[in-house]
């Protein structure tokens, strides 16, 4: 698999571009998501990360993250496979705005690029325990490249 880090300006630029190429109309080629609904659920690792959204799972439920999940999520080696299962707290049913969803999509990935790798080197992720920078690049840049590829950008 390809990874980009998100932490690098060209990885902004590109991921930017290809976020253009979505429009309100976009179908994606599997799921049940619309593009306003999907912008939002991609939102929701960054507003995890920023601390805007809590995730606080059990005990269990974390150690069975770290065991059966944490490696599809931040591994480098497999992309996620289509219709995988969502946990609740990324899933989005109710009608977003498009044109508000996007940009809140841009600024976190904006503000990933700013905050840089020494921000993420180390930092704990409520799902998963600490992670390294490149972890948390590869878990954004994978679920945005899973999705754009859902939506056929």
């Amino acid at each position: 698999m390809n990874l980009l880090n998100t932490f690098d300006p060209l990885t902004t630029t590109k991921t930017l571009e290809r976020l253009e190429k979505l429009s309100h109309g976009t179908k994606p080629q599997w799921g049940k998501m619309n593009a306003a609904q999907m912008m939002a659920h991609l939102s929701v690792p960054y507003d995890l990360a920023y601390g805007k959204q809590e995730q606080k799972p059990s005990f269990f439920s974390k150690l069975m993250l770290k065991l059966f999940v944490k490696d599809l999520v931040v591994g480098e080696s497999k992309p996620y496979p289509k219709n995988s299962r969502t946990s609740p707290d990324f899933i989005i049913a109710d009608e977003r705005d498009f044109e508000k969803e996007k940009a809140r999509l841009i600024a976190n990935i904006k503000e990933t690029e700013a905050k840089g790798a020494s921000y993420f080197e180390g930092r704990e992720s409520g799902a998963f325990g600490k992670l390294s920078a490149r972890q948390w690049s590869v878990q954004f840049y994978k679920h945005l490249d899973h999705h754009f590829t859902q939506f056929g950008i």
